[in-house]
């Protein structure tokens, strides 16, 4: 009995690092004076800042929010009152992402009762948000915006993508939001409330890039002045965006293998294996069956990426989506300017549906970025759109008066030949008709070939279905 007494007399000093790291959301701590002693690797992920080298930096500095603790007024009032607050609002992170949390500030007290600091909570509430009242996600808000049935069948496809931890590998053109697929599956998969780390294979050297993927040790090379953990550590048990993988150098493509199968790395200049637990999901604009080919992409780090795949089709092939993204991007940036501009002009909408977007939804999004910034009336004008667009549209259109050229010479023209070609010429009206006599005979070769199916005739023109329509009924084939 007293022996038992003496024990539990005995101080409890816990290691606190270990503390930090039971805690299933980013967390630091505070000392009296608001500089942060120690965070967890789940805070270092959120804020992209290692804990050595923020310690003894004002913790207001490092987790930037507008919860209203700009000079550290939640943290005095929290210390005064000796009463835990929680508030929601959003971080900054040190790539500039803004993040929304949950945000808990509470008091810690010495064994003496004395007030000693304050431990900080912010729970990433990123995945909540996206549910609306029904439960369904709203992907709206993160901008992932599609009622074609090709994007349908890329959001049926989210849900099998989270219940699993295999591979992903992303297709599409540039800007067709191949990030913000990937940050869904994550969001939505178990690995939620751990780390969503992106790397651009393709933005940084062969030595630089193995040192942000897989970290070093202090000394492994000239300015490695510390330990440095990469982001395959960060990313440990959540899930690591590798975009641009067709960009990664053949020599590091090993490495990558490797841990993928062993789920084990030395970091660079080190030697103790690291265990790591991460989902991949890889990202790339490039083909890579074709990189396999030319011997510039590993044919079994391929094989090992390409569990799952999906593929985001560009915007030219979700016609039908094109006014609700415009209607989005217009909304978004009018209520950031505080502008009241209610639409576009009949001109300015045409032109924009009839553009093939090469940029897909980035550039849709700059596009209306740029005509909201300088329009000044109600509606935006086709004066009111970048210049270029229209620059491209007249190469893209054939010159009526040299319509024998166009229909000989195709290495002088930005048109496909395959809309030439779709038919025997034999059956072409003379070159001396104008291009939408040539365009109406397109349209009725290719609904001769599928048997009168629409759908079918459309893809086989590279059009959507209603762009079709379109053109039938400008050219009178339609009742």
């Amino acid at each position: 009995m007293r022996s038992n007494s003496i024990e539990m007399k005995q101080p409890f000093h816990p290691d606190i690092s270990m503390l930090l790291e039971g805690i299933p959301h980013p967390a630091m701590l505070l000392n009296i004076g608001f500089k942060i002693m120690a965070m967890n690797r789940l805070m270092e992920a959120m804020t992209g800042y290692a804990r050595q080298r923020v310690t003894g930096i004002y913790g207001e500095f490092v987790v930037r929010s507008n919860t209203g603790n700009a000079r550290g007024q939640l943290y005095s009032s929290v210390l005064q009152s000796g009463e835990a607050t929680t508030v929601t609002g959003d971080i900054l992170n040190c790539y500039r992402r803004k993040i929304p949390v949950q945000y808990t500030v509470s008091m810690l007290r010495e064994e003496a009762g004395d007030r000693c600091g304050l431990l900080v909570i912010a729970e990433n509430i990123a995945s909540r948000k996206e549910h609306a009242t029904t439960g369904k996600h709203d992907f709206n808000a993160i901008e992932l915006i599609g009622y074609s049935p090709k994007m349908q069948k890329v959001f049926d496809m989210i849900p099998l993508l989270a219940q699993t931890d295999a591979s992903v590998l992303l297709t599409g053109e540039t800007g067709t939001g191949k990030d913000k697929i990937a940050e869904v599956v994550h969001q939505q998969s178990s690995r939620a409330r751990f780390p969503f780390i992106k790397v651009n294979c393709g933005a940084l050297p062969l030595g630089l890039l193995e040192s942000e993927l897989f970290g070093h040790v202090k000394g492994a090379f000239t300015g490695a002045s510390r330990n440095k953990p990469g982001m395959f550590k960060l990313a440990d048990k959540g899930t690591l965006f590798l975009t641009e993988i067709g960009d990664m150098p053949l020599p590091l493509q090993v490495k990558l293998l490797s841990v993928l199968d062993d789920k084990k790395f030395v970091p660079v200049g080190g030697e103790e294996t690291v265990s790591v637990d991460v989902r991949i999901i890889a990202a790339t604009h490039r083909p890579l069956r074709q990189q396999v080919r030319s011997n510039t992409f590993r044919e079994d780090l391929f094989y090992r990426l390409n569990v799952l795949h999906v593929h985001l089709p560009p915007l030219r092939e979700r016609e039908s989506d094109v006014r609700y993204l415009l209607d989005h991007f217009l909304q978004k940036f009018t209520g950031a300017l505080g502008k009241n501009i209610v639409g576009f002009t009949p001109a300015a909408m045409q032109s924009l549906l009839g553009y093939q977007f090469p940029g897909n939804i980035r550039e849709l999004s700059n596009i209306v970025e740029y005509a909201v910034n300088i329009c000044k009336r109600k509606k935006i004008s086709k004066d009111q759109l970048p210049p270029y667009i229209f620059e491209k549209q007249q190469r893209l259109q054939p010159d009526k008066s040299h319509q024998d050229n166009f229909l000989v010479d195709h290495e002088n023209t930005d048109e496909p030949q395959s809309v030439v070609s779709r038919s025997d010429t034999s059956n072409r009206p003379d070159t001396s008709n104008r291009w939408l006599d040539i365009e109406r005979q397109m349209i009725i070769d290719a609904l001769k070939e599928q048997g009168g199916n629409r759908t079918r005739a459309a893809q086989n023109l590279g059009w959507g279905r209603m762009k079709l329509w379109r053109k039938m009924k400008q050219n009178g084939l339609l009742e």
